[in-house]
């Protein structure tokens, strides 16, 4: 699979619009509407190059296919649609790995899929709040995930469980890139 095209930007908004922008030109090469005028809350584009997820304010998450053609521009493949919760998908990400697309919501919990079948893997729950931000451990086995009810939380994926809870906050939380490791989570 060859490596993401980095002469494109993939941005979307809230009309409901999903554009590709050419970097070297300035200008909208194609635009994609998956859902009408539903707002486009988040876009992730996969480390490999190979799909690309954009989730809306229904709760549902799109995912394509690409395809670098001769033109050196990406074509869009459906490939599955989610209906990944019943609110706002707030953000939603691939692994580093590509194995799991992550989507965290408004219903106070983040999901995990796994790209293979896109199947339901785990429901993250034990936020308070909408969940609004997300972030793999370089080795995808971890996620740490954000809120609005002040606190982050390092889930183990293998077993699901909240493995680490970061209070102290005093307004909603976002997360960065972590460099996690196995052995830094290890907890027994």
């Amino acid at each position: 699979m060859p490596p993401p095209n980095q002469g494109e930007l993939i941005s979307g908004d809230r009309n409901g619009y999903i554009r590709v922008w050419d970097l070297a030109t300035n200008n909208c090469r194609c635009e994609l509407v998956p859902a009408g005028e539903v707002a486009i809350r988040s876009v992730s584009v996969a480390s490999d190059g190979s799909l690309i997820a954009a989730a809306n304010n229904n709760g549902t998450c799109f995912v394509w296919k690409l395809r670098c053609g001769d033109d050196m521009h990406s074509h869009f493949e459906p490939h599955h649609m989610l209906q990944a919760h019943d609110k706002y998908v707030l953000k939603c990400l691939f692994s580093p790995d590509v194995r799991w697309l992550a989507t965290m919501s408004a219903d106070h919990t983040a999901k995990v899929w796994d790209t293979t079948n896109f199947e339901l893997s785990r429901v993250l729950a034990g936020h308070q709040r909408w969940v609004w931000d997300g972030v793999f451990s370089a080795d995808s086995a971890y996620l740490v995930t954000a809120s609005s009810d002040q606190t982050a939380r390092l889930w183990d994926l293998d077993k699901g469980e909240t493995i680490r809870h970061y209070t102290g906050h005093n307004k909603a939380v976002a997360v960065s890139y972590t460099h996690l490791r196995a052995h830094e989570t290890r907890h027994d």
